[in-house]
């Protein structure tokens, strides 16, 4: 129907201009041409790229990716700063754990290589081993890192340092001139009969006599420090845990030690002395 159409409006055109046949030949053969060249135009448009539409941000969408990069910096922020105070919190407790783990360790290395040695005192032979619940000294050695490597006797004490006391272990060289005393260093003394006079036992951290003789703060705050002594003493009837250990040839079986700052525990730790194995009641 639209060919129809198309065709009567050419030739009412065509009549129209009857008095100029001329020119309704020439519209028709336009006509013609026109419908020729319709598919060759049609893919010539085809061909043409159309022109893509162009779009920037809004500010709204800029608002709103601004936002989230300040939500997702915050957060990176307070993870690294949370990270940064539980890494100093570890720090610290392991300074503190550090400390006493050290003090222990020494404690326990020195006691299970306990030497039994008796020393000659104004003619009496004593045995340099005896102890309290906190007081302690025994011979044993020392390496060559700490002062002069060979036997040392050693005494472990607490000492008044303001609200908590001070673990202090004092060292003497196995021999005679240390032991007399020189100008450097103080004479020693059976731990148990110098308890109530005043000697000056020299300054804290520093090696006297050429290294022979000092005095190191074990720890500087002690909150517990209990020591127990499990033996048969001479007299005395059978093997028993007992709270001091004094005039003794032989030294106890084993010892427990109780040992805690104020910012720090630790389990009590028994410490097997050199001798025969032994079984001990856990019961105490």
């Amino acid at each position: 129907m639209p060919s129809l159409l198309r065709h009567w409006l050419w030739h009412g055109l065509w009549r129209w201009c009857g008095r100029g046949r001329w020119l309704g030949r020439w519209l028709w053969r336009k006509r013609r041409l026109l419908l020729c060249l319709r598919p060759q135009l049609q893919r010539q448009l085809q061909r043409q790229p159309q022109p893509q539409c162009q779009r920037g941000f809004t500010l709204v969408e800029l608002l709103i990716a601004l936002s989230l990069i300040g939500i997702i910096t915050l957060l990176l922020f307070s993870g690294l700063r949370l990270g940064s105070r539980s890494w100093e919190a570890v720090d610290n407790v392991s300074e503190r754990v550090a400390d006493l783990r050290i003090a222990r360790n020494l404690i326990e290395r020195a006691l299970r290589q306990t030497r039994a040695t008796t020393l000659v005192v104004d003619g009496v032979q004593v045995p340099v081993i005896a102890g309290d619940a906190e007081s302690m000294e025994w011979v044993a050695p020392l390496s060559a890192h700490v002062g002069i490597p060979g036997l040392y006797i050693l005494r472990l004490t607490l000492e008044d340092a303001g609200d908590y006391p001070r673990l202090v272990l004092t060292r003497w060289l196995l021999h005679p001139e240390i032991l007399e005393g020189t100008g450097e260093s103080p004479p020693w003394e059976p731990l148990m009969e110098q308890f109530g006079s005043a000697v000056e036992l020299g300054p804290f951290d520093r090696d006297l006599a050429a290294g022979a003789y000092g005095r190191t703060v074990l720890l500087p705050q002690v909150a517990r420090f209990q020591l127990a002594y499990f033996g048969q003493q001479q007299s005395g009837p059978e093997r028993e845990w007992l709270e001091e250990w004094i005039d003794q040839p032989e030294p106890p079986e084993l010892i427990r030690l109780d040992l805690t700052t104020p910012s720090q525990g630790w389990p009590v730790t028994l410490i097997r002395l050199p001798g025969p194995e032994v079984i001990v009641d856990q019961d105490w």
